[in-house]
């Protein structure tokens, strides 16, 4: 089972933004926080307090993976020649999980995180459980047969709730998605702006 550390609505409400652009998100009715204390009038923000939001926003959206995996993908970033933000983002959207959540196989990032985890997706022709499997370009993700009936699979597959990336060659009838390059900020459909390059100055620090 998927484990879940933290509600998606309850990130949305803390972050006072739509960040995966559901209609059902509570802050399209208040925008301000949870609590008896939501409602005030907030201050300044510092510049730590700006880079620690754009971090937290960035870890939220891939359905609130560990500090410890963002921060290893960080420093994998790093390593790898180019720029760091743009790096960040293309290894966070070559995970098995949000390559699943891009295609419109699921509906959501924690439906992705279950679905893989529970073994209804092949790569390449072989069945992979780890939500966090890095893909490569040219890699190909398809649903097994037995799963594509399941309802949350067809239910986003016919929503119009989302537009799939260019980067993402799909073939709807056999439910198959192919990486054809890696990504970078410009490329990835977020909802609400990420600031990838306060992610890499709160690391640098």
């Amino acid at each position: 089972m998927s484990k879940r550390i933290q509600s998606k609505y309850k990130i949305d409400r803390r972050l006072g933004e739509n960040i995966w652009g559901r209609p059902k998100s509570p802050v399209n009715r208040r925008e301000y926080g949870p609590g008896q204390h939501g409602q005030r009038r907030k201050g300044r923000i510092s510049d730590f307090g700006t880079q620690l939001r754009a971090k937290q926003k960035l870890k939220g959206y891939y359905g609130n993976i560990t500090e410890k995996q963002f921060k290893a993908t960080y420093r994998e970033a790093v390593r790898v020649k180019g720029d760091t933000g743009e790096n960040l983002i293309g290894l966070l959207e070559r995970r098995l999980d949000a390559t699943v959540y891009r295609a419109k196989f699921v509906p959501t990032v924690f439906a992705a995180r279950q679905f893989v985890n529970h073994g209804h997706v092949k790569v390449n022709g072989k069945r992979v459980n780890i939500p966090s499997y890095r893909l490569k370009v040219g890699d190909m993700v398809e649903i097994r047969e037995k799963s594509r009936e399941i309802g949350i699979v067809l239910e986003a597959m016919d929503s119009p709730e989302r537009d799939v990336p260019d980067y993402l060659d799909i073939d709807p009838g056999k439910m198959r998605a192919t990486l054809t390059r890696q990504p970078g900020l410009a490329d990835v459909p977020y909802a609400v702006q990420m600031e990838p390059n306060l992610v890499v100055e709160f690391y640098s620090r």
